[in-house]
Order: C-alpha cells, then structure tokens, then sequence
C-alpha cells in the first residue's frame, strides 16, 4: 500500500497522520489471519468503551415511553414479581426500567409516565428496608404532583397480621393523593400469591402493551464489558424448582437445662452449582408430620384415602396434609372457609373480633382450631380452606469460601404446648426431629443484596445478633477470615444463659484468638437479677460505639423485627444524641443517612 493511498482513506476526522502512521507501522508485518484477529480485537475495545460510558440503555427517541418498575422487599419475593414482570413486559414488547426503590432517586418519580410498584409489608404494617425512604419520600411534604403518571399497585403480605399489605396500600393512596391515574385496582397478595401476583402482571401488560410497545430499534442494547465484573450465573433452582440436597448433620447446641432448644443444621449441596454469599437466606420446603395430619383426619371422621384437587392433580386429603398445605401457622382465612363449612356461632363471635382474633390465633395450629370447635367438613372442603405450604427463609450461617459444597443453618425448634397438647414449628420440627442425616430436603437460596459486608474489607464493622440471630455473624467472620480482612469486628451477642446458650461458644473464641474478632459484648438475660440484652450492652459501650461509626464502621442487626430491632434502633439514637451531641431529629438524620450509604443493614424477621 502506498503513502499516497495511505493518505487518501485516513480518516481525519478521527485519527490524526502520526496516529495513522503509528497504525501502518504496526500492522504492516502481520499476514492476513493475524489482520483479521486484531480487527475483531479492536472491535471489542471499541464495544467496551461504550459500555463504560453508558449506564442505563438510551432512546433515540425522546417520545418513546418507559414502564418503571420499581420493587421493595425484605426476603426477596417483591423483587422476584417484580423481575418475572419485566421479562412478560419486554416479551410483550415493552421497554422496562427495573430498580430497587432503595437506589432510586425519589425526585425523578415525577418524570415517569408508566409506573408499577411492587412492595411487601413487613412487621406490624412497616415498609421493608428497600422501601422506607421512598416510602417517606411520597408521604411528605416534597412529593410532586403526578398528573401525568399511569400507575398500578401490587402489595405482597400476610393476612394473619393486622396490617396486611399496609405499604401496598399507603403507596396506592399516596399516588392517587399526588394525582396520579390508577389503571387497575390495586392486588393484595397473601403468602400463597404465586396466581394472584401472575394475574396481575397479565392483566397489567395486556392494558399497556398498546401504548407502550417498545420500538426495538430504537434502543440502544449495552455490550458486555470485559472491564466490569459479571453477575454469577444464575442457579437454575429456585423457589420453584428447589434443589433435592441432603442433610448432612443435626446437632443440638443449646445445653441440656437450656430453655430453649437450637440446632446447628448442614445440609449438602454437591452436584447443584448452588452459590450463595454471606448474608442470603437459605429457602426450606418442609413436610408436615404425618401424626398431624393422622389428628386432623380423625377429627374431622375423613377418608384418609378421599381424593382431592390441588392445583391440577388429584392426591388423597392425607397427602395434601402432609405435603401440600399450611398446618402448623393459623391464619383468618383459614377461619372465614371453615365458618362458610360449619357455621359455628362461637367461632363466629370470634372472627369478628379482630383483637382476639390476633392473639388466638398467635398460638394455635389449624388442628387445635378444629379440635375447639368441631364440625362437619368434607375433605374438599378442608382443602379449599387450607392454603399452600410455604418455604421457610433461615439467615445463612456458613461462607462458602469455607464450606464450599455446604450450607449452614441456625435453627430454633418451635415447641409449645396448647391445651396440654405439644406442638412444632413445620420446617423447624422438619429440620430437627424428622428429617434423618442422609435423607431429602428441598432446598433454594434467597439471595440478599442488602445484608452485605462492605466491600473495602479494611472497614470496621459492629453486628447485633441475639438469639439466632447471631447465624450471619458466623458467616461474616468466616468470610472476613478467607479474605484476610483488616478491619475490625465487634459482636453484640445475647441469651438466656451463658452456660447454657452461648451459640458457637468455642468458634468465636477462637476467632478473638486468631485476632478476626477484636471485641465480643455479651448480654445473658437471665444470669443476674436484673434482665440485660443486647441494646443495653450497645448503651454500656455508647462512646466507643459512636467512635466506630464515626470511623466508617457499618452496623447490622439480625433477629427479632418485633421488638429487639426496635430497641436497638432506640439505643443507637440515644447513643447519638448523647456522645454524638445530636437532637432527637438529628440523630434520626444520621441513621438514615447510614442506611442510605447501606453502613446499617437488618435482617429481621
């Protein structure tokens, strides 16, 4: 190729001569393979920097209309519905935008036109983590007029609380307040919302295919970028297809005299690809004791053989008992069903008082409520009364940097007594007593993005774990082990007994001894006249507290939503405002600013 020719197809505009030249240069020795090669390398660099100068995918027309879906959730189901909504969506042809409302900025709400909001309830009617600022965002004062925003409104909770699906229901006023159009009514999902959440979603993409199909071409699709880190491959188990591992041991780890009785589970992994991180959730299917649904048979004078539908099969009543729905939780529409059955006046009176109603139910299993008040129910009755099985979520408490083809669990078996009669927990009872070393359990991991340690593993960190809530701590320090991780860890750790309930006693002394755990506070409640918990020991070391945090330390908290999160919560502002000099609203400021920077963190339950 000569100078001359050279100079005629030089693009000027783009490459200057003595970049032009430095180009012929190189690649003049190179035959036509090696010519081939480098264009389709070049290629690839040209690709990568467009994705590291894009971040969202971007319209070529500025009319084009967006469906925002925006998702907040405490165990991960919101976030599931929201994810199987946006694949129906952009199948049906619909440009999607998906965020966790905890890294959506509140203020561009106003310039959304197609807005559906996918949030569960948690506690007694609290907005999950994901949702709480957005959820104040709306409420308040700041909120813009919506007029011009279509919006829809799924909320996923649990009717056996008062509150049911009470963030659902303030984000669907508040939009409608704000002057928002509703295109359908808003779906209140219980536990068991697999086909009310799918009829949602069909529902909803039917009405707006038409307005919002998406033009294909004219969105820009991001390449993959060498340069960024890729997401794990997902797991192909899931909820819905969950893993058959096996359960490897069972060891109780709780002394004798100990009131409470807490096991250390393992279960297998090998063969399924699992992976899962320090801080997710392992999912357990459970079956219910046969000797359970033997008493409920037997109460009701059933068949044991009669045949049922559940779904679209057809199994004897003893086997749905067993395997398909919820016995060992009572809840009201198991109530309002059985009532339509049996028409019984005194279970009547008590269904609608809903105060009562509440704290009856709070220990009662489905068969103490047919032993009290006895009648006449055919299997297909009964089942149409009862609802699914549900999995059950445990805080992970193993690395698998350290396990590898493991999973470790905290559990607590569930046991009292109603009526003199003793009753299990289902997946604990499952877990503890009925379920031998070697034998099946069904198993898939709930991944949990905001329950993580941080990622500068120089960075100090303070965890409160009573109870079994401690689980993801063991975790955390086995990670940060792996890791060689230099910043500091401090444990908050509270039970009854120290000589009876000090939970992996031995592993956490041997972690202030290799020097992962530099401090561990213990509150053991009953080893002293005067009760002492985890928030009181948090008060006792207020000053050193808030120097951490004031050093970048982010602080977790994982167990009882009820009231020991809340009485940590009450002892961090008190700690604020009286080594921190902070007023009441100050201190409020600071912590939210923590959980927005994602330095406090809860996994409760």
């Amino acid at each position: 190729m000569s100078s001359s020719t050279n100079q005629a197809i030089m693009p000027a505009a783009v490459l200057n001569e003595s970049q032009w030249n430095q180009i012929n240069n190189a690649i003049a020795p190179l035959n036509k393979d090696q010519l081939t090669w480098m264009s389709g390398y070049l290629a690839g660099l040209a690709n990568q920097q467009v994705a590291s100068q894009a971040t969202v995918p971007l319209e070529a027309a500025e009319s084009e209309q967006i469906l925002t879906i925006l998702y907040g959730s405490q165990t991960g189901n919101a976030k599931g519905i929201a994810q199987e909504y946006k694949s129906k969506a952009e199948n049906a042809g619909i440009t999607v935008k998906l965020a966790n409302m905890a890294d959506y900025k509140a203020k561009q709400l106003k310039s959304e036109s197609h807005l559906i909001v996918v949030v569960s309830t948690h506690g007694e009617g609290d907005a999950p983590d994901d949702a709480i600022e957005l959820h104040e965002f709306v409420s308040g004062k700041k909120a813009p007029k919506l007029a011009g925003l279509k919006y829809a409104v799924i909320g996923l909770g649990d009717s056996s609380y008062e509150f049911f699906c009470q963030t659902a229901k303030d984000f669907d006023l508040r939009l409608e307040a704000l002057g928002a159009k509703r295109v359908i009514d808003r779906v209140d999902c219980d536990v068991d919302y697999d086909a009310a959440a799918t009829a949602f979603i069909d529902q909803v993409t039917t009405m707006l295919k038409d307005e919002l199909t998406a033009k294909q071409s004219q969105v820009v699709q991001l390449p993959r970028t060498a340069s960024v880190s890729a997401a794990p491959v997902a797991s192909e188990f899931s909820k819905k297809n969950p893993f058959k591992a096996t359960l490897s041991a069972s060891q109780k780890i709780t002394g004798r005299d100990s009131v409470k009785d807490i096991r250390h589970i393992e279960i297998s992994l090998e063969d399924s690809g699992i992976q899962y991180q320090a801080g997710d959730a392992l999912g357990v299917w459970f079956r219910n004791d046969e000797a359970l649904a033997d008493e409920i048979i037997a109460l009701l004078a059933l068949d044991a053989d009669e045949q049922v539908k559940v779904g679209d099969e057809s199994i004897t009543i003893r086997q749905a008992l067993t395997d398909k729905y919820e016995l060992t939780l009572a809840y009201p529409t198991f109530i309002k069903s059985y009532l339509e059955a049996s028409d019984n006046a005194a279970l009547q009176a008590l269904f609608e008082d809903k105060s009562k109603l509440r704290d009856y139910l709070a220990d009662r299993q489905i068969v103490d409520i047919i032993r009290q008040f006895p009648a006449k129910v055919t299997a297909a009755q009964l089942a149409r009364a009862l609802r699914p099985i549900t999995p059950r979520l445990y805080s992970i408490a193993s690395s698998q940097a350290e396990v590898e083809d493991e999973v470790h669990l905290t559990v607590a078996l569930v046991e009292y007594n109603v009526d003199g009669s003793v009753r299990t927990g289902g997946a604990s009872g499952f877990l503890a007593d009925r379920l031998d070393e070697g034998q099946e359990v069904k198993v898939f991991v709930e991944h949990n993005n905001n329950f993580r340690l941080p990622e500068n593993s120089d960075t100090p960190v303070i965890m409160v774990g009573p109870g079994t809530g401690v689980a993801p701590f063991r975790a955390f320090m086995q990670q940060r082990a792996e890791d060689d991780a230099q910043g500091k860890n401090w444990l908050f750790f509270g039970n009854p007994n120290f000589t009876q309930d000090f939970l992996y006693q031995t592993e956490w002394q041997r972690f202030v001894k290799d020097g992962v755990v530099d401090k561990i506070s213990l509150a053991f409640s009953r080893d002293q006249e005067q009760k002492v918990y985890v928030q009181h020991k948090l008060l006792e070391h207020g000053q050193e507290v808030y120097q951490w945090l004031e050093d970048g330390a982010h602080f977790y908290v994982c167990g009882d939503a009820t009231y020991m999160a809340k009485d940590v919560h009450d002892a961090l502002l008190a700690i604020l405002q009286q080594y921190g000099g902070k007023t009441a609203e100050q201190a409020e400021s600071y912590l939210t600013e923590l959980r927005r920077a994602k330095r406090y963190q809860k996994d409760v339950y």
